[in-house]
C-alpha cells in the first residue's frame, strides 16, 4: 500500500509540473506510472488473497473462583484456541481444541452451495436445544449452563455406569439449512453417540432433528429430538426439547424444557427440567440477568430420586474488547437441603 501511495505521489506531482514538459514526454511518464500503479495493485490484492486465505486465530481463557458452605477454590474454566477460515467462498472449516485437559472439540468442514441446504462433516456442537448449539461460553449471560443441558446434554450426563463429560459434541454429519428467508431454519445429524474423539461403541447411530422458527426478528421457537444407544448394552438415550427465545437489542428473554430417558444396568432414568431466564444489557458493556431452573431425576429402586430447584442472579462488565468479568450468585434448594453458591469469572480472549 505504502508503494501504490509513493505511485499516486508521484503521478499527481508529475501533473503539477507538467508545463515543464512537452506533451509527449507528459503522456510517456503519466502511462508509465499508471502501469506501476497498476502493477502494485495487482500485487497487493494477490497478498490480500494470500492473507484471506489463512486461517483466523481466536480464542479465550476463563478462569473462576467459587465459594460455598463446602467449597472454596480457585480453578482455571476454559482455555480454548480457535483456527477458522474458508478453502472456497463455499467451504468452511473450524479446528478449536481444549487445552486445559487437551482434546479435540471442533474439527469440521462446512460445506454450503445454498442457503436453503448445507453439510456439515466431522467433530461439532450437537444441534439439540436452543442453548446447546447457539450460546457458546463467550455469549451467556450467566457463568454455566442451567442443570438440565449439563445433564442431559453437556458435560455431566449419565449413560449406563458412564458420565460423558463432552456430550454437548458429536462426531458425524448434519444436514441443515434456512428456508423462507431465513425464517424456518433445520437440523438432521447423524453421529457416533460416544463421548469426544472415541470410535463408535456400537453399530447403531445417534439421530438428532431440530426445527426453528422465527416468529419476528430476534424471536424464535424451537423444538429438538434426539435418538440413540450407547455402548455394547445399547442403553436407552432418547432426548426431547421445546424452548423459545427472544434476543435483540438490549433484552434477552429465554426459556426451554428437556426431557429424557437414559439406560441404566437395572432400568432407566426418567429426567426432565426447565430453565427460564431474562437479562439486559446497558450502558455499552453492563449487562444483568436471572434464571430459574429445576431438574428432576427418577429411576429404578437402586438409585436414589433427585430434584433442584436454582436461582441465579448474575452481572457482567466488559470494561475492555477482549476482557470481562462475571459474577453469579445461586440458591441451591435441593432434596436433602440448600446451598448458597458464588461465583466470580474472568475472561480474556484474542
Amino acid at each position: 500500500m505504502k508503494k501504490i501511495a509513493l505511485a499516486l505521489f508521484a503521478l499527481v506531482t508529475l501533473q503539477l509540473q507538467a508545463q515543464t514538459l512537452t506533451p509527449e514526454e507528459q503522456s510517456a511518464q503519466i502511462a508509465a506510472l499508471t502501469q506501476q500503479v497498476n502493477e502494485l495493485q495487482a500485487q497487493t490484492n494477490k497478498w490480500e488473497q494470500v492473507v484471506a486465505a489463512l486461517p483466523k486465530i481466536s480464542g479465550y481463557v476463563q478462569g473462576q473462583y467459587a465459594n460455598a458452605e463446602d467449597l472454596s477454590t480457585f480453578r482455571m474454566r476454559r482455555v480454548r484456541v480457535s483456527l477458522s477460515g474458508q478453502i472456497t467462498p463455499k467451504i468452511d472449516y473450524k479446528i478449536q481444541p481444549e487445552l486445559l485437559s487437551f482434546k479435540l472439540l471442533d474439527a469440521y468442514f462446512d460445506y454450503k452451495p445454498f442457503e436453503q441446504f448445507k453439510v456439515k462433516v466431522g467433530q461439532f456442537k450437537v444441534p439439540f436445544t436452543i442453548e446447546n448449539p447457539d450460546y457458546s461460553p463467550l455469549r451467556m449471560m450467566m457463568i454455566d449452563y442451567p442443570m438440565v443441558i449439563q445433564r442431559l446434554v453437556g458435560t455431566s450426563e449419565k449413560i449406563g455406569s458412564t458420565t460423558l463429560k463432552t456430550s454437548d459434541r458429536g462426531t458425524g454429519f448434519n444436514l441443515h439449512g434456512a428456508l423462507c428467508k431465513g425464517r424456518i431454519a433445520y437440523d438432521f445429524a447423524l453421529l457416533n453417540g460416544t463421548d469426544l474423539n472415541i470410535v463408535d461403541n456400537n453399530k447403531s447411530k445417534d439421530v438428532v432433528g431440530r426445527l426453528t422458527l422465527q416468529l419476528v426478528e430476534g424471536w424464535l421457537l424451537s423444538g429438538s429430538y434426539y435418538w440413540g444407544e450407547y455402548g455394547e448394552e445399547y442403553y436407552t438415550r432418547k432426548r426431547w426439547s421445546v424452548g423459545s427465545a427472544y434476543d435483540k437489542g438490549a433484552f434477552v428473554v429465554r426459556g426451554e424444557y428437556v426431557g429424557g430417558k437414559s439406560g441404566l444396568e437395572y432400568g432407566e432414568i426418567d429426567s426432565h427440567g426447565w430453565y427460564a431466564l431474562a437479562g439486559v444489557r446497558f450502558c455499552k458493556n453492563w449487562a444483568v440477568a436471572a434464571r430459574c431452573e429445576n431438574f428432576q431425576e427418577k429411576a429404578t429402586e437402586f438409585y436414589e430420586k433427585f430434584d433442584q430447584t436454582n436461582y441465579t442472579l448474575g452481572v457482567s462488565w466488559k470494561p475492555l474488547k477482549y476482557l470481562r468479568l462475571q459474577a453469579n450468585y445461586t440458591y441451591e434448594d435441593q432434596t436433602v437441603g440448600h446451598r448458597n453458591l458464588a461465583i466470580v469469572q474472568v475472561t480474556t480472549s484474542f
